[in-house]
């Protein structure tokens, strides 16, 4: 499984808002709870990273207005860019931590949809917590390495962005794709091992939901399609494509 075949897997999560709206409208309580808390956190952030910067930066104030003002701008947008960063995976880490029993709903309505060998039970709650505030760490060392990226020269907002997306899309591909794994009692390794076979498709999945996520209100809609599109992934990944998972 390629990249495309990844992306492929989110379209198929999206088309169950066509097929199946009430059980998709349970992903959107905990993506609106969390969302309403992330985007408040950095509409605040947007209006005191100013003050924060000209506040750090205490040396640049001798500097020429033009070079002092372009300097602290690019702070600024580098700043910017970590938190909005930050805010993507916080969001994903917080509402699977919260929303576990709402997206354990979703996934086993997805299994059973497939047919064949479908889990009696999930994670659990406190299992998907612990997983989700991990995948929270996770980002906010990310949001710090597109921080330190961007103080390259010239390319170093792009590069960052750019590569903090794929990062953390990938983290987010593992985090969804790992709970209908874990389910089946795949420990850690065995999971990492699967889905290093199809390392493409996870690339794929994960960019894909990552780059919805900065669309607004785009995490809120996306995320239980995410989901459903994770189980699909890890059941063609168990089943190497069977047709039971196509």
């Amino acid at each position: 499984m390629g990249f495309g075949r990844g992306a492929g897997f989110l379209l198929r999560g999206l088309r169950l808002w066509r097929e199946r709206p009430r059980l998709m409208l349970l992903g959107i309580v905990p993506a609106v709870v969390v969302g309403v808390v992330v985007t408040a956190l950095l509409i605040t952030l947007i209006f005191v990273t100013d003050d924060l910067v000209g506040w750090a930066t205490p040396f640049a104030d001798d500097w020429d207005e033009a070079v002092r003002g372009l300097f602290r701008g690019a702070l600024y947008l580098l700043v910017l860019a970590g938190a909005v960063m930050l805010a993507i995976v916080t969001f994903t880490g917080l509402t699977l931590a919260v929303g576990d029993p709402f997206y354990e709903k979703i996934w086993k309505e997805v299994e059973l949809s497939l047919g064949g060998d479908v889990p009696d039970r999930g994670v659990g709650w406190v299992r998907g917590a612990i997983d989700g505030l991990v995948l929270v760490g996770c980002g906010v060392l990310t949001a710090i390495g597109v921080f330190v990226i961007g103080l390259l020269p010239v390319i170093g907002t792009v590069v960052g962005a750019a590569l903090g997306l794929v990062v953390a899309g990938r983290l987010l591909a593992g985090e969804l794709v790992s709970r209908p794994l874990e389910a089946r009692g795949m420990d850690r390794a065995a999971r990492a091992a699967l889905m290093r076979r199809h390392r493409g498709a996870m690339l794929g999945f994960g960019v894909c939901v990552q780059a919805c996520f900065l669309i607004p209100l785009g995490g809120i809609l996306v995320m239980p399609a995410a989901v459903a599109g994770a189980t699909y992934l890890a059941r063609e990944a168990l089943h190497g494509g069977s047709p039971t998972d196509l």
